[in-house]
């Protein structure tokens, strides 16, 4: 039997600890290269160098603690069934049950306090709370749990993350510093400690108060019993989102059937003058046939959503975001990071090309009385000249032109390992498509500033007009167009990793940017494909407007698209679940799996064909 390495001794260590602390025996404990999370009972932590660093050792172990911890004192169910829906809020909640959870096994042991507080560390290095330099510059969420720790634990948050809780602290304080102090006395009784937890963001205006007294009406009588009938229905689902989300889908259904169902109808009415409801007829593809007399970008959707202003949005190519130098540096850099997994990536994409190469070979019919001499049967001639069934002729091929467009989030959070990825991943699709005759579009999507920008200095200048709509300026960047060979544009995608780029994410308006594009294309067949890891999120937007503005505009284009436009839409979703939106998406835990997945996606679509 081969020697055993310290590092297979210390993850045996450190999987009989989570087992001990989760109280589960079916805990498995894996090392990963990219960020630490948590499926189930399948815990990744850190993987730490072969030397065992103490300070690699301990990033691990605070890992493999938190998530011990959460197996054991956290109920997904119960986090779920009063979870808000408004975005800011839910990322709040659920980072204060985060802060709970880890309190509980930092006052039982000093020494997993220290783990979960090097853990902490590197959750903090990439959060916006440390470039904070104004109060609505802090990301609330993050502010909030470590006040919540700090009140639990006694333990003051990290020095560099000190500076932006105290640009909140003292609003906080003044609003629900009593909420505060409370959360210490249910720390033990996670559903006592979720109601507390509303009172919290109840008091700081981040959801609404709870009604008391008010009679509900009957359609909401009817309403709040259909939500308990869907909350009891996904009694099985054991991700702690389920259930909000749920509810959160239903709230939206019910809001767009009130507020958008006269302008659907009238889309309707315009696209099929019999009233024929398609867009529910069970088929597979799910869309209206597209009338060849009128141009199918004539029926722009109308969502009762709208920007504040559209002056300072832009649609930039890469190439002017950044000098030629600066973007070979780039390129250079996101080549070196990801050598190995390019290799991976590349074999995937040498497996999709060989199966669309299959597809447009040659076929050929034989034993034909006329046309092309077989080669095969040129013996049959020399000898009998007069014989028939000697000739072939060639099959005309079904494979249709095609163009691709891959639409990349490039949002604040795919900072790091996952926009590299994208990015790495996106250039081999395309090289490899191009290959095989497939046009390809690569597109990025992000907001040219933090918390609103020039549109919202505009929105305050004009006295603070309420309800304003889409309140930050859009960047819709162009790393390389259809018509534009690889090679042209390969040192663009570079642009991903430039420092500062990746801003804030309005998915909607994107989506309709690049469906746009696509529909102004001649090919016969086109794809969009979403790679995403989250929902719409811009903090200026949503203080102004209601929680769900930007992710009910979201559901609607997905919808829009999926049910009337000849575009065919597939999304990826790194550690998010976008099933709950796209009909045809995967949801993968692992930036690393993206370029597998991507090759799956594309080669499922083409086998449709």
């Amino acid at each position: 039997m081969a020697d055993r390495s310290p590092l297979d001794a210390f993850k045996d260590v450190l999987t009989g600890t989570a087992r001990a602390i989760a109280r589960d025996a079916e805990v498995e404990l894996g090392f990963t290269a990219d960020m630490p999370h948590a499926t189930g009972k399948s815990l990744k932590v850190p993987a730490p160098g072969r030397t065992l660093p103490p300070g690699q050792i301990a990033l691990a172990r605070g890992y493999a603690d938190s998530f011990a911890l959460r197996l054991r004192h956290h109920d997904a169910r119960l986090h779920g069934a009063v979870a808000p829906a408004e975005p800011i809020a839910r990322a709040a909640y659920d980072a204060i049950e985060q802060a709970r959870v880890e309190a509980i096994g930092a006052r039982a042991m000093a020494g997993m306090r220290a783990n979960l507080a090097a853990a902490l560390d590197l959750r903090l290095a990439t959060d916006p709370l440390l470039h904070a330099r104004k109060a609505d510059e802090v990301p609330l969420a993050t502010a909030l749990s470590l006040l919540v720790r700090e009140r639990l634990t006694g333990t003051p948050p990290p020095e560099a993350a000190r500076a932006g809780v105290d640009l909140v602290r003292d609003w906080i304080e003044e609003k629900a510093g009593g909420d505060l102090d409370a959360l210490g006395l249910a720390l033990d009784d996670q559903r006592a400690f979720q109601q507390l937890t509303r009172n919290l963001l109840q008091h700081l205006d981040l959801v609404a108060a709870e009604p008391q007294n008010e009679q509900p009406a009957p359609d909401e009588e009817e309403s709040e019993q259909q939500d308990e009938q869907d909350e009891g229905g996904e009694d099985d689902t054991p991700e702690p989102e389920g259930d909000s989300d749920a509810r959160a889908e239903a709230r939206d259904r019910e809001e767009g059937e009130n507020d958008g169902s006269e302008d659907e109808q009238e889309i309707d009415e315009e696209v099929d003058g019999d009233g024929d409801d398609e867009a529910g007829d069970g088929t597979e593809e799910g869309m209206l046939p597209v009338r060849p007399n009128r141009p199918w970008s004539d029926l722009p959707p109308d969502f009762n959503y709208r920007a504040f202003t559209t002056a300072h949005d832009e649609i930039v190519a890469a190439g002017d975001l950044c000098d030629a130098n600066e973007l070979t540096r780039l390129r250079g850099f996101l080549d070196q990071q990801l050598a190995h997994f390019q290799g991976v990536v590349t074999k995937l994409a040498n497996r999709l090309q060989r199966r669309l190469m299959a597809q447009q070979l040659r076929s050929w019919d034989f034993d034909q009385e006329e046309g092309l001499l077989d080669a095969a049967r040129l013996a049959r001639v020399v000898v009998s000249p007069g014989q028939s069934l000697s000739y072939k002729t060639e099959r005309d091929t079904e494979f249709r032109d095609t163009v691709v467009t891959l639409l990349i989030d490039n949002s604040g959070s795919m900072r790091g390992r996952p926009i590299g990825i994208a990015a790495i991943s996106a250039d081999i699709m395309a090289r490899t498509l191009e290959r095989c005759g497939v046009k390809t579009e690569i597109l990025g999507f992000t907001t040219r500033a933090w918390k609103g920008g020039l549109s919202r200095e505009d929105w305050l200048a004009a006295g603070r007009p309420a309800t304003p709509g889409r309140l930050n300026d859009l960047r819709h960047i162009i790393y390389k167009q259809a018509d534009e060979p690889w090679r042209r544009a390969r040192t663009n995608l570079g642009l991903m990793m430039r420092e500062g780029l990746l801003k804030e994410n309005i998915d909607g308006e994107a989506l309709l940017w690049a469906h746009g594009r696509l529909i102004a294309r001649r090919e016969e067949r086109r794809i969009l494909m979403v790679i995403s890891d989250g929902a719409p999120v811009d903090d200026s937007t949503l203080s102004v407007n209601s929680g769900t503005y930007l992710e009910r505009h979201l559901r609607q284009v997905i919808e829009w698209i999926e049910t009337r436009s000849p575009v065919q839409l597939v999304a990826i979703g790194i550690g998010h679940d976008v099933t709950r939106y796209y009909r045809r998406a995967v949801t993968i835990m692992d930036a690393e799996q993206l370029g597998g997945t991507m090759v799956e996606q594309l080669a499922g679509l083409f086998d449709e064909d």
